[in-house]
């Protein structure tokens, strides 16, 4: 029997790992711990936030006497919508960019980089505006629409297309196919991994977006989860026991999806990463 050899490194990074992992699970696990804990428990150490009395009637309120399922359904339905639309339109932009020859073309391409290095707080109050004048305001458009545009997707799925053999098109092109043709058939198959990895960290990134749906939606029919979870903090301010059980269950969705797909998110990072 062999045995791997542990050098004085190895032991250093391994227990800086777990330093970091307990750092940043801890929230998460006081999260869960306070969604079992009864409405109005006094809590005078943190040790209390971990100790019975234990309960489940705080997540049949939050369904029934709250808001939560519009707030579910509008989260569930702007992300996915947005997820889709960004995924066709910008793998196509992408396409686009890395296998077809057009006039400014690596303009273009400048320009895309050039706005990753702008803030998005720097765009809201023109963004607002515009939608305000376009009269979407306080709707599911409003929240989609802005969302939809975005450079590092295009500018990642780039990188990958990048990847593909040019003689694989070429070949196709004297076989007939046409450009929907090639996107569909080729490039979308063999761009799999990137795509999905994309279309995940879009739905999540949407599903967890807070500034601009606080800033279009005025109404509590179009709020979503995160600008929904707030006004339940205004009402329980000594407590934490709704909010956190409201957190628990916005935050199932990103959990489930990352320990489904995690070999895909992986993967699709660490070859977008070398492809770019």
């Amino acid at each position: 029997m062999q045995y791997k050899k542990v050098t004085i490194g190895k032991v250093i990074i391994t227990i800086i790992s777990i330093f970091l992992a307990v750092i940043f699970i801890f929230p998460v696990i006081w999260m869960f711990a306070v969604s079992f804990k009864t409405e109005g428990t006094p809590i005078k150490n943190v040790s209390d936030w971990f100790s019975p009395p234990y309960t489940l009637e705080n997540f049949p309120y939050v369904f029934q006497d709250t808001a939560l399922p519009l707030w579910i359904f509008n989260s569930f339905f702007i992300a996915i919508i947005v997820t889709l639309l960004v995924v066709l339109f910008t793998s196509m932009a992408a396409f686009a960019l890395s296998k077809l020859d057009f006039r400014y073309k690596h303009f273009m391409y400048i320009l895309f980089l050039v706005g990753l290095m702008v803030p998005g707080e720097a765009t809201i109050i023109p963004l607002f505006v515009t939608v305000k004048n376009l009269n979407i305001i306080d709707s599911y458009a409003g929240l989609i629409m802005p969302a939809i545009a975005g450079s590092m997707s295009i500018i990642i799925l780039k990188g990958f297309f990048d990847g593909i053999p040019n003689e694989i098109i070429e070949s196709a092109t004297i076989d007939g196919a046409g450009l929907f043709t090639i996107y569909g058939r080729i490039i979308l198959p063999l761009g799999k991994t990137a795509l999905v990895t994309m279309a995940i960290f879009t739905f999540i990134g949407n599903w967890n977006s807070f500034l601009w749906p606080y800033l279009c939606a005025m109404s509590e029919d179009v709020f979503t989860l995160p600008v929904g979870i707030p006004t339940l903090n205004s009402q329980y301010t000594k407590d934490y026991v709704i909010p956190m059980t409201t957190n628990v269950i916005a935050s199932l969705p990103a959990i489930v999806l990352f320990l489904i797909f995690e070999k895909q998110i992986v993967k699709g990072v660490t070859l977008s990463g070398i492809k770019g």
